[in-house]
C-alpha cells in the first residue's frame, strides 16, 4: 500500500507577490507593497493559476498589495517561466512567480535543468488536497466504480491530467491505484496544459477520469460539471463535504500539494522581505479566509530558510517515492 501523506505540518504552498517601484510602508494593516505582478507558468484554469489569482484578490483586497496583475506563460512542464525569470532577473524584482511540488518533480525527472535552488525563495503559503473526478453524467460514481471500469478495460480507461508525464497529477494517479493494488506504472495517463484544458478534454470524453487539484473540482463540482470520486485528505473537506476521501473506500493514500512562491535570482533583500511580510499578514485578514475556505486549501506558511529547509525535505520524500512507483 502507498501512503504518502505529506503532513500538514510539513507542506507549503504559493503566494508571492510583487513591488512595482517606491518604498513599502508598513504601518499596520496598510499598503506593504504597491503593485505585484504573478507569473503563472501553466494555462489558465490550473492550480497554480488559482492560487496566484485567489492570493493577488487577498493581498489587494486587504489593501496589503496595491495592486495585482497576472500573466500565464506555459511550456516546458513550467520551464519556460523559469528560465524567463532567470534570464531576465533583473527587470523582474515585481514579480512573483506561483509553484509546487512539480518544480521538484521536473528538476528530479530532468525536464528542465533549473530547480527552486536557481531562484529566491519567497515563501510557502497552502496545500491543496489531490482528487479523482469523472463527469456529472458519468455511469462511474465511486473509486470502486473506477476500478472496475479500469480492470475490465485498462487501455480504454485513460486518466487525465495537468502535468506532463511522471508530474504531479500522474503521481497522485499511481499513488492511488497502487494503494488500491494495481501496478502504478500501466495506468494509461493522458497529459494536458494545465487543468482548464485537462477538463475539458474530460468533459469531451476523451478521457475516463481526471486527476487534478481538489480546489479545481470543487468549483465544477459546485456547477454541476463533475463528480468527485475521491479525495486525498484524510478526512471530508469543509469546501466539499460530499466529496468522499480515499480512505473511506479503501485506499490508504493521503497526499497534500504545496503551493508557493519564487522571485527572481538577485531580488534586492529589502524587496524580498516586503514580500514575505504582505504574505505574513495575508493570512490574519477576513478576504484570506474567505479566499482560503472557498478553495479548501490548508494554511501551510513557511518563509525564508522554513521554505527551505521544507523545499530540501520535500526533494528527498519525492524522489524516494518516485523511485518507489518506477518513474525515476
Amino acid at each position: 500500500m502507498t501512503k504518502f501523506a505529506m503532513g500538514r505540518r510539513a507542506l507549503l504552498a504559493a503566494a508571492t507577490a510583487a513591488i512595482a517601484f517606491g518604498a513599502p510602508a508598513y504601518a499596520g494593516g496598510h499598503q506593504v507593497v504597491d503593485s505585484i505582478h504573478f507569473l503563472v507558468p501553466g494555462g489558465a484554469g490550473g492550480g497554480w493559476d488559482g492560487t496566484a489569482r485567489g492570493t493577488g484578490e487577498a493581498l489587494t483586497a486587504a489593501g496589503l498589495v496595491g495592486s495585482a496583475s497576472y500573466e500565464n506563460m506555459s511550456g516546458g512542464g513550467g520551464g519556460k517561466a523559469i528560465g524567463y525569470l532567470i534570464e531576465n532577473a533583473e527587470s523582474n524584482h515585481g514579480t512573483l512567480m506561483v509553484n509546487s511540488t512539480p518544480i521538484i518533480i521536473r528538476s528530479l525527472t530532468g525536464v528542465f535543468p533549473q530547480s527552486f535552488r536557481d531562484l529566491t525563495l519567497v515563501a510557502g503559503t497552502i496545500g491543496d488536497y489531490a482528487a479523482i473526478v469523472v463527469p456529472a453524467d458519468s455511469a462511474i460514481n465511486s473509486m470502486n466504480d473506477l476500478l472496475e471500469t479500469y480492470r475490465a478495460d485498462p487501455n480504454g480507461t485513460a486518466v487525465g491530467g495537468g502535468s506532463v508525464p511522471g508530474g504531479m497529477d500522474h503521481l497522485v494517479a499511481a499513488m492511488v491505484m497502487q494503494a488500491a493494488g494495481e501496478d502504478p506504472t500501466a495506468v494509461k495517463y493522458i497529459p494536458y496544459d494545465a487543468g482548464g484544458k485537462a477538463m475539458a478534454a474530460l468533459l469531451s470524453g476523451e478521457i475516463k477520469a481526471l486527476s487534478t487539484g481538489f480546489s479545481e473540482a470543487v468549483a465544477l463540482a459546485q456547477q454541476g460539471e463533475v463528480k468527485i470520486l475521491g479525495v486525498t485528505a484524510d478526512d471530508r473537506v469543509a469546501a466539499y463535504g460530499d466529496a468522499p476521501t480515499m480512505k473511506e473506500q479503501g485506499i490508504d493514500t493521503t497526499f497534500v500539494n504545496w503551493r508557493g512562491f519564487f522571485a527572481a535570482p538577485g531580488l534586492p533583500e529589502d524587496k524580498l522581505a516586503a514580500y514575505q511580510d504582505a504574505i505574513t499578514k495575508m493570512y490574519d485578514t477576513p478576504e484570506w479566509e474567505a479566499v482560503r475556505a472557498r478553495n479548501g486549501w490548508v494554511n501551510i506558511h513557511n518563509s525564508g530558510d522554513d521554505f527551505k529547509n521544507f523545499l530540501e525535505a520535500q526533494e528527498k520524500a519525492i524522489g524516494d517515492l518516485m523511485k518507489q512507483l518506477g518513474f525515476l
